[in-house]
C-alpha cells in the first residue's frame, strides 16, 4: 500500500490528480495542468511537495570517512553550510543512486536520496559504514517542499530576513531558520534548472509551511506543481533521473557525471571497476527533434541503418516548445551537430545531437 506525505490532504483539497509514485500517493498535476505549472517555474514561481524523498543522517567521528567510502564525490574539506552532489556505485561501477549531501555540523552529514531507492540505499549505506559512524533514517520525521522559480527569492524574502536566505547555489543556511513559526533547513538547491530553494521541516509542520508559502506567493503568481512538471523541468534542464540516465548497469562516467566522480580519492566503492573498464563504452547525449514527433524513453537511436543507442528520457519541453530527449549511445558514434534518427512508433524522426542541458537559467 502506498504511503501519504504529510501534505496529502492539501493536494486533494487543491484538486491535485493523485497517482502512485515511488511508494507514495502524490499529485501528478493540478487543475492548472503540467504546461502552466512548468512555465510558472520558468517565469514565476511554483511549489512542489517532495516529502517522499528520503533523508539519512550520518554522525560521528567516522561519518566523513564512511561517506567518502560510499560515494564517488569527495566531501573532504566541505564546510558546514555546503551541499554536494554525488553518485553512489556498486562494486561493478554501476549507479546504486544519486544523492545530495549536506554538511550540517562538524561530524554530521545529511544525505538525501531518491524515494524509489530509499530502502535499497539505506541498506547499502548501512552495510558499508566504517567504524565510529551512526546512520539514522529521518525520512518519516521530515517534510520537504521545493520553492522553485525566479520569483522564489521574493516569496521567501516576505517571510524571513534577507540575510537568512542562502545566497549561492548548493549552499544552505546552517542551523534552523524560523519561517513563520516553522523551523526549517533552507537550501539553494532544486531539480528544475530554475532558481529556487528546498525547505526541510518536521513532518508535523509540513502543512503549516506549505500553506505559509502558498499564501506568501499569491502576489507573485505562485502555484502548486506536481510530478509531471517536475519531470519535464528536470529533463529540459538536462538533469539525470535514476532508472533512466543512471541504473545499476550504467556507470556515472557513462551518464556524464564524471565531474562528481573523484578518481583521485584513495578509494570508494566501484572505483576499481571504473578503472578496469577504462574509457566508457557509452555516453549520454542530448537530442532535439527536427522531424515531426515527440521522442520518448526507450526508443532506438539510429545512425543510418545502424542502431547506436537508446533514448533514456524524452518529452515535449513546454518552455522551449521543442521535443527533446537524452540518450545513451556508443562512445564516438556521433558528435555535436550530427543528425540521427529515432524510431518513434515505428517511424523515423530526425533529430540533432546537442548538449543535454537544453535549458539554462
Amino acid at each position: 500500500m502506498e504511503k501519504k506525505t504529510p501534505l496529502y490532504d492539501q493536494h486533494v483539497a487543491l484538486g491535485g490528480k493523485i497517482v502512485p509514485f515511488a511508494g507514495y500517493l502524490l499529485p501528478v498535476e493540478y487543475p492548472t495542468g503540467v504546461i502552466a505549472e512548468h512555465n510558472a517555474v520558468r517565469e514565476g514561481c511554483g511549489l512542489f511537495d517532495v516529502s517522499h524523498m528520503a533523508e539519512l543522517l550520518f554522525e560521528g567521528p567516522g561519518a566523513l570517512a564512511s561517506l567518502n567510502h560510499i560515494i564517488t564525490n569527495d566531501l573532504t574539506g566541505m564546510a558546514v553550510g555546503r551541499v554536494r552532489y554525488s553518485a553512489m556505485c556498486n562494486e561493478n561501477g554501476g549507479v546504486v543512486d544519486d544523492l545530495i549531501v549536506y554538511r550540517v555540523a562538524e561530524n554530521a552529514y545529511l544525505a538525501v536520496v531518491n524515494a524509489a531507492n530509499h530502502e535499497k540505499d539505506a541498506a547499502h549505506m548501512r552495510a558499508n559504514l566504517l567504524p565510529d559512524t551512526v546512520m539514522t533514517d529521518l525520512s518519516e520525521q521530515t517534510a520537504q517542499v521545493a520553492l522553485q522559480g525566479p520569483k522564489a527569492k521574493e516569496v521567501l524574502a516576505s517571510l524571513i530576513p534577507a540575510e537568512l536566505a542562502p545566497k549561492k547555489y548548493y549552499t544552505f543556511t546552517p542551523g534552523k531558520v524560523n519561517v513563520g513559526g516553522v523551523d526549517c533547513l533552507i537550501s539553494r538547491t532544486g531539480y528544475t534548472g530554475s532558481f529556487g530553494y528546498e525547505l526541510y521541516c518536521a513532518a508535523e509542520d509540513g502543512v503549516k509551511l506549505w500553506n505559509l508559502l502558498l499564501e506568501a506567493g499569491k502576489e507573485y503568481g505562485l502555484i502548486p506543481c506536481g510530478l509531471g512538471a517536475r519531470d519535464t523541468l528536470r529533463l529540459e534542464a538536462g538533469m539525470p533521473l535514476y532508472g533512466h540516465e543512471m541504473t545499476d548497469d550504467i556507470s556515472p562516467l557513462e551518464a556524464g557525471l564524471e565531474w562528481a566522480v573523484k578518481m583521485d580519492k584513495p578509494e570508494f566503492i566501484g572505483k576499481q571497476a571504473l578503472l578496469d573498464k577504462g574509457t566508457p563504452a557509452r555516453k549520454r547525449i542530448g537530442l532535439k527533434a527536427i522531424g515531426r514527433g515527440i521522442i520518448r524513453e526507450h526508443q532506438e537511436v539510429m545512425k543510418g541503418d545502424v542502431q547506436i543507442g537508446m533514448t533514456t528520457s524524452g518529452t515535449f519541453c513546454p518552455y522551449l516548445k521543442q521535443s527533446c530527449a537524452m540518450a545513451l549511445v556508443e562512445n564516438g558514434s556521433v558528435e555535436l551537430g550530427d543528425h540521427v534518427d529515432v524510431i518513434v512508433r515505428g517511424r523515423k524522426v530526425e533529430a540533432e545531437v546537442t548538449e543535454y542541458m537544453f535549458y539554462k537559467a
